[in-house]
């Protein structure tokens, strides 16, 4: 089934992680954090946090500027990352699943995971699919159960292009549903979450599917309500009393790591520093504060076990995708 092969590939990475020890590079000057969409998603979201808190903590030397280089589900700040950054030691890139998502459906056109520098994670993202408040469906079963009537029934939106992970969350839960012909329900994909709730709140779709700090502050304000949750339990805190899609039937699982990579050709030892930073960053109780305010789930993972884990599962996300009809 296409649900266990992703939680295999997700509690296999659980369960990884080292940081190495090298002190011997010194961070100068001020660092860029490119954010591969528009403002207000996930990607924006993770620099914006980190860099904050890598201030906060005294952790680099000057400011961490957050760039916005929107398109291609990531792929545009990648190619420019690989072509244009290279050997840059002050760039960090927000990275997730949706990222080895675009690799392994071949959304980055002659580029591949080994081009880039894999430096760590700092906390999993679960899937929400969500409706706006005024919305008549009460449930996830109720929007399967339409879905299954006619797969152009209930329109979604989400911050990632067709075939991306946002999408490819709802194919996996639709499939899990019984719903057929996958490939005729509705998405339409935006550069970034921020996007795809405006549209949902508007009244344009019917639905938004991507991930929960893209939408807690929605979700907190009353204007969108969580349909489900695709984590294996209820989340802790203020987002409890939202259910999961297993509790109502739909047993899909959707964990979006958040993390970074550098580029290529920098040093060993500016390597073993950006892993080492990252690594102190998870640790601290100000980041903690961060995952219990944005319904960061722990995933730990650095270095060269990051590096396999990403390859890894942009090998299981080429399988999944072929399984449900989106690669050959």
């Amino acid at each position: 089934m296409i649900r266990s092969t992703l939680i295999t590939f997700i509690a296999g990475g659980l369960l990884w992680g080292a940081a190495s020890t090298s002190q011997a590079f010194e961070q100068t000057g001020k660092i860029d954090c490119i954010a591969p969409a528009n403002p207000g998603g996930g990607w924006d979201f993770t620099c914006r946090s980190v860099g904050r808190v890598l201030a906060d903590l005294g952790l680099v030397e000057g400011n961490v500027q957050t760039i916005n280089m929107p398109g291609a589900s990531g792929g545009v700040g990648f190619s420019h990352v690989v072509q244009k950054r290279t050997g840059q030691e002050n760039v960090i890139v927000a990275a997730s699943t949706v990222t080895t998502t675009g690799l392994a459906r071949g959304q980055f056109p002659g580029m591949d995971a080994s081009m880039v520098n894999w430096i760590g994670t700092l906390g999993a993202d679960y899937g929400v699919i969500a409706v706006a408040a005024d919305s008549p469906y009460q449930s996830l079963p109720e929007v399967m159960k339409a879905l299954k009537k006619d797969p152009r029934a209930v329109s979604f939106t989400g911050g990632t292009a067709t075939g991306g992970w946002d999408h490819l969350k709802l194919l996996m839960a639709a499939d899990e549903a019984g719903v057929d012909d996958l490939a005729r329900i509705a998405y339409l994909g935006y550069n970034g979450g921020g996007e795809a709730v405006t549209q949902t709140l508007g009244g344009h779709v019917d639905a938004f599917t991507g991930d929960i700090s893209e939408v807690i502050s929605f979700i907190e304000s009353g204007d969108l309500r969580p349909l489900a949750i695709l984590s294996e339990e209820r989340l802790p805190g203020k987002l409890h009393e939202w259910p999961t899609a297993r509790e109502q039937g739909i047993d899909t699982v959707a964990p979006n790591w958040r993390g970074f990579y550098i580029p290529a050709d920098v040093s060993d030892d500016a390597y073993d520093w950006w892993v080492d930073t990252i690594d102190t960053l998870y640790s601290s109780d100000e980041w903690k504060g961060v995952m219990s305010q944005n319904g960061l789930m722990p995933f730990e993972m650095h270095g060269q076990a990051f590096t396999t884990f990403v390859n890894d599962q942009i090998a299981q996300i080429t399988d999944i995708s072929r399984q449900i009809g989106l690669s050959q």
